[in-house]
């Protein structure tokens, strides 16, 4: 009642006086509904549930203006059965789950509107669903939290523009995920945009050498979850140095392993992160002259059933650590000899070539055991396709968004649809379900699992018994026995 307008908090206060009991008014921008809300015990459920019934609206000249469906059903002697609602309970309860930890972090970050924010996010862990269609894709799916969002496109639109520029808020979230990781990922990625409003979208080289406009995606990931703990989106023509130097600004990575990618190979890089008392980690370019240090592959590991040579030697305030993957030198050997018989090198570009092939120098300003570092090293590639799974979610009305601001909030949904998405994934892998099954298999499955509303009960209907297999091994107690 705090943001009521006074005409419609005495109206209310009126009504409680005489008596009147379960009034709630909400306000939607400028207009005033009435609800009846009650609450009861839902014993499947094991909560209490809120049940509100629609009466009316509220003006300011004319007062309660009833519904036209309430007044039809008190003119009747005999009032019409309940209407049977029938939801998808399986896929929303397993995305409350996998999503409760966001919960009270958006309540604190956006107490206006975080309903809008966890619904929506949750709406595109699985499908590209624009704004048009939130609504409507909605109420297909049991609301477990009984939350009440306004998911018009209309007020989405302005949600995404208030999310967008509201950069404390989404450090609230990045913060607490970041609290939880020791060695962190980062990685640069872009979306084409072509809207003349968006001033971001400028024109710079995508991974395939073309220059079109486009936003840059900068992505920080832990490694040690797996999940992703904080995302900036900036303008297409920054590079890749500029983008790590202004992200890493923003965040405290005190006491953290920063993996970086080749792109950001530089001793500038290093300079700043040594300044700021940055660990990193990071493969050097093959044509590095860090490469020409003699290195001797005294010590040896097996990754993944694979050799791996390797031995280390410190440079200066540096530690250097070279791999030599057996397959991997086989596969360039060669390709390397393909390229001699086709013409396309000679012997002396062979000869040099042969002396790095299978080969990965990293550079560290940390001493680490060389297995330790291969692991860091190749926990990047997780990334890659988070990206791609990322890029999907922000597809979604890319072409619709009209400012900067948009753009923010845009990206910061799909980081949290991306989020709940990884963590589905981990559950599967954790239960060792991942090579059957993906994280959109599993919600499809689920999805089957519905619950019938009989006006204030309800009912979750029977759990095929694969489902209940899945759940079992997931760990999970979503449905009720």
């Amino acid at each position: 009642m705090t943001n009521m307008e006074p005409w419609a908090k005495e109206w209310l206060e009126t009504q409680r006086s005489k008596g009147v009991k379960c009034l709630e008014v909400k306000q939607r921008k400028e207009k005033y509904y009435v609800y009846h809300s009650t609450t009861h015990w839902d014993k499947e459920q094991k909560k209490a549930v809120k049940t509100s019934k629609y009466l009316g609206k509220l003006d300011q000249e004319l007062g309660f203006v009833e519904s036209r469906t309430e007044e039809k059903a008190q003119s009747k002697e005999t009032p019409p059965p309940e209407v049977r609602t029938v939801t998808e309970y399986g896929n929303s309860a397993l995305l409350h789950e996998v999503m409760k930890d966001l919960r009270p972090l958006l309540i604190e970050a956006f107490p206006e509107n975080w309903e809008e924010v966890y619904a929506l996010s949750m709406l595109r862990v699985n499908n590209i669903v624009p704004l048009k269609r939130a609504e409507s894709s909605w109420q297909k799916i049991y609301n477990v939290d009984s939350i009440d969002p306004d998911l018009s496109s209309k007020n989405l639109s302005k949600m995404l523009h208030t999310v967008g520029v509201n950069r404390d808020g989404q450090s609230v979230i990045f913060k607490s995920l970041l609290d939880q990781s020791k060695q962190l990922v980062y990685d640069l990625s872009s979306m084409f945009s072509r809207s003349v409003s968006i001033s971001q979208a400028e024109k710079g080289y995508n991974k395939d050498k073309i220059q079109v406009p486009q936003i840059n995606i900068a992505l920080l990931c832990s490694a040690d979850t797996g999940l992703p703990t904080m995302i900036r989106s900036l303008p297409g023509s920054v590079k890749d140095i500029s983008t790590l130097c202004n992200s890493i600004l923003e965040i405290d990575l005190h006491d953290k392993v920063l993996l970086l990618d080749r792109g950001f190979f530089s001793e500038d890089v290093f300079v700043f992160l040594d300044k700021l008392k940055i660990c990193y980690l990071i493969p050097a370019r093959r044509n590095s002259h860090y490469y020409d240090t003699r290195i001797h592959l005294n010590e040896h590991f097996r990754y993944h059933g694979r050799l791996i040579r390797c031995g280390s030697r410190k440079c200066g305030d540096k530690y250097l650590y070279l791999f030599e993957d057996q397959v991997l030198l086989l596969e360039e050997r060669n390709t390397l000899y393909n390229k001699l018989d086709d013409g396309k090198i000679d012997r002396a570009e062979l000869h040099k070539a042969m002396k790095k092939a299978g080969r990965i120098l990293i550079l560290s300003n940390r001493k680490m055991s060389e297995q330790d570092a291969y692991e860091l090293f190749k926990r990047r590639e997780s990334v890659e396709k988070m990206f791609d799974t990322y890029k999907t979610t922000l597809s979604a009305d890319r072409l619709y968004l009209q400012d900067d601001e948009s753009v923010f909030g845009h990206v910061f949904i799909a980081f949290l649809s991306l989020y709940a998405y990884c963590k589905l994934e981990l559950l599967l892998k954790k239960a060792k379900l991942n090579k059957k099954m993906t994280p959109t298999d599993l919600l499809f499955e689920f999805s089957k699992v519905y619950h019938i509303n009989f006006g204030e009960s309800g009912k979750v209907m029977e759990v095929p018994k694969k489902i209940k297999d899945v759940e079992a091994k997931l760990g999970l107690n979503l449905f009720p026995t």
